[in-house]
């Protein structure tokens, strides 16, 4: 059955956020638990740096099964085991990523976590983030707010680029990764400084609780943002996502922001070259 964005009420909106964080949560403690007894096979995807291991295999089938559960019919699409192109779809769907931050995972550095979804024609309405070493669950529905662990988030108040703290990511090729620290050069000296910690969800989360004042990324799939996109957005960062500033940013470019700051950062964005990336 066809799910309309425009036919969704608050209860309904609750529970797809409250099913986002079930499943999310049942997957980060099994990657908790997995971390401390074995991280399993670790295999290469594009590169010898973009790795997966069997528990992010696990994790995606465990969420699987759980939405088949507790929201049978309606698809998945996940980082590991696809189930549509990386694009915006028809009705409801589910968005995947079992180990946001696998690198990070696989060296114990306790920056990742699960993120869930539930996307509607493509628009992101509900959906968790849950972070296996800390527990922390963060959380939202499309004009419900945003909340870490039950209290809401806000923004920051930044006002100036010069004094915003920034955080970016980088690609797994090898050419690629050379463009972005180019660009990311250039932006170092307009910023307070510059922050890459590797889990594009959690970077989101941060940009909404104002431990960021902003947040941009090339190269990213739809299950990188499709949570984290959408706490950002609710706690009132103002965010582009990919393909939505194809002439400024670039079409494959993310971008979170203070309200304060967002302008003057697409404008330093594109001036630095992030369009052409």
């Amino acid at each position: 059955m066809r799910v309309e964005h425009a036919e969704l009420s608050g209860s309904e909106l609750r529970d797809l956020r409250a099913v986002s964080a079930r499943v999310a949560t049942e997957a980060a403690e099994l990657v908790r638990t997995r971390r401390v007894t074995g991280v399993g096979d670790v295999d290469t995807k594009s590169s010898e740096t973009d790795v997966v291991t069997e528990t992010d295999r696990a994790a995606e089938r465990l969420v699987r099964d759980r939405l088949a559960e507790l929201r049978p019919g309606e698809p998945v699409l996940g980082e590991e085991e696809g189930g549509g192109d990386d694009s915006a779809g028809a009705g409801l769907c589910w968005v995947v990523d079992p180990i946001d931050g696998t690198v990070n995972f696989l060296y114990g550095f306790p920056w990742y976590a699960v993120s869930v979804a539930a996307q509607v024609d493509g628009v992101s309405v509900a959906g968790a983030v849950v972070e296996p070493p800390s527990g922390r669950v963060w959380t939202a529905a499309r004009g419900l707010g945003a909340e870490l662990d039950g209290r809401p988030l806000r923004a920051s108040a930044a006002t100036r680029l010069e004094t915003a703290l920034v955080a970016t990511g980088f690609g797994y090729q090898a050419a690629r990764r050379q463009r972005q620290a180019a660009a990311v050069a250039e932006l170092l000296f307009r910023v307070r400084d510059i922050r890459r910690a590797g889990a594009a969800s959690l970077d989101l989360c941060a940009v909404a609780a104002g431990w960021l004042d902003g947040y941009v990324e090339q190269g990213l799939h739809r299950w990188d943002w499709a949570a984290g996109a959408l706490i950002a957005e609710e706690a009132g960062a103002v965010v582009r996502l990919p393909g939505t500033d194809p002439e400024g940013i670039g079409a494959h470019t993310l971008m979170a922001a203070a309200p304060g700051v967002a302008t003057e950062l697409r404008t330093a964005l594109v001036e630095c070259g992030f369009g052409g990336l």
